[in-house]
């Protein structure tokens, strides 16, 4: 039964990551109908992210306080009638709002993913069951190219925002018929939810935890901030790939409908990168590593395979770009990966979605600061006439390698371990 519900975490993060891609996807043509700059597109990306990373830590507090089978069925009602409304929009206010609120309601999926990783696998499977549902955001990613353009090209930009919002309604009707916490479930078998309590109990840290922890005392601990930065060095990254990566290929004089393939493989990438970072973390698990260190390793590759952003630049190879963002995009999976098991892998299960909304509001802040900074920068060398992404690029490759030196330095054991605050991995 575990692994059902992990099945429709997945397919939660699929369908959130189609209706993020749309506006992405049609930005090329809806800048020239609407005369957008990059900072006018910029603003209505960041529109989204502001909502999002405020929404990251108050719905990570709020599934913490209702739990995830209410929580989700609200959030992804709330974001699917949003991205079916934005074919309503009919300017550059009205696509912010609409960003904004779809946003808003996009937040909650991660923390209570986190959540319900924690809830429903024992800590031997997270890492993978955690790459099973973030694996959805690849695959949303290299389906919404298919469908959207599809759409776009058949019947114009509003359908394009229409029809893929109506998945969420499907994909609520699963969620609240196979859906409750193992305790509570009417279908899990004895012997898994045996299994699954008896773990919660040998990894239940010291100390009472009756009281849910403060924010302001969760941000006392370095553990916790190593997994805010996990984010926060990596992730914008990633949504500069997701959200930009169409104008940069335009940028270079690749067509998209000729270059789909450019789109395409690195989400395929991701996926995989997704998968074989949650495998190789469990069997050194298996293989006596420590959880630490199997926790580490894929952060590791991450942070210095992202560097191959940098190499980009230098060439406008359709398939050696496709290539290149393929790398950076495996290696950052292994490192997301890694950054959404953290806080299961860490704190109490009454603590995991505050501490995993926090790290994605980190992980949004760092995104509109990034985003702002794209426009700014991109439209004032396009006025030089000087190639306008290079900058940008170089320094995507170079911010999580710093990302990685961080999390290193501030998850480990130490006196917060001692007095089980945290637990020791």
């Amino acid at each position: 039964m575990r692994w059902w519900i992990g099945g429709l975490l997945f397919a939660s993060t699929v369908i959130n990551y189609i209706d993020r891609q749309t506006l992405s996807l049609l930005a090329p043509y809806l800048k020239l109908e609407y005369r957008w700059t990059n900072s006018d597109y910029a603003n209505i990306a960041i529109a989204f992210r502001v909502a999002y990373s405020i929404g990251q830590t108050a719905f990570g507090k709020l599934m913490d306080r209702i739990g995830t089978r209410r929580g989700l069925t609200l959030t992804v009602l709330w974001y699917s009638l949003i991205s079916m409304a934005t074919s309503f929009a009919n300017g550059l206010y009205s696509f912010a709002t609409f960003r904004f609120l779809l946003g808003a309601g996009e937040s909650a999926n991660w923390p209570a993913a986190a959540k319900t990783v924690a809830e429903w696998f024992p800590k031997r499977e997270r890492a993978l069951a955690t790459a099973l549902f973030d694996s959805g955001s690849s695959i949303g990613a290299a389906l919404a190219p298919f469908i959207v353009l599809w759409i776009y090209f058949s019947w114009g930009w509003r359908p394009a925002f229409m029809i893929p919002g109506a998945l969420g309604f499907l994909w609520l009707i699963a969620w609240r018929w196979l859906y409750f916490p193992p305790e509570e479930h009417s279908r899990i078998a004895p012997a898994e939810l045996d299994m699954i309590v008896a773990d919660k109990r040998e990894s239940k840290p010291a100390g009472d935890h009756s009281i849910r922890p403060r924010w302001r005392d969760l941000l006392k601990l370095p553990q916790a901030w190593g997994t805010i930065v996990a984010k926060t060095f990596t992730d914008p990254i990633y949504f500069f790939i997701a959200e930009w990566f169409p104008i940069y290929l335009v940028a270079k004089g690749i067509d998209l409908r000729n270059g789909l393939i450019a789109i395409w493989i690195p989400f395929i990438a991701a996926d995989l990168g997704c998968f074989f970072a949650g495998w190789l973390s469990g069997y050194l698990v298996r293989r006596g590593w420590s959880l630490g260190a199997a926790r580490k390793l894929p952060i590791v590759y991450g942070g210095i395979g992202m560097t191959l952003l940098i190499p980009t630049i230098f060439t406008a190879n359709l398939y050696l770009i496709a290539f290149l963002f393929a790398v950076v995009t495996f290696t950052y999976a292994g490192f997301t990966t890694m950054a959404n098991v953290l806080p299961s892998d860490l704190f109490s299960s009454e603590s995991v979605a505050s501490v995993s909304g926090l790290s994605g509001s980190g992980a949004g802040i760092g995104t509109i600061v990034a985003f702002k900074l794209v426009g700014y920068f991109t439209d004032a060398r396009r006025a030089t006439g000087t190639h306008s992404f290079d900058p940008i690029v170089i320094l995507a490759g170079l911010v999580p390698l710093v990302g990685m030196i961080l999390v290193l330095l501030l998850v480990r054991n130490n006196e917060d371990t001692d007095r089980g605050l945290v637990r020791r991995i």
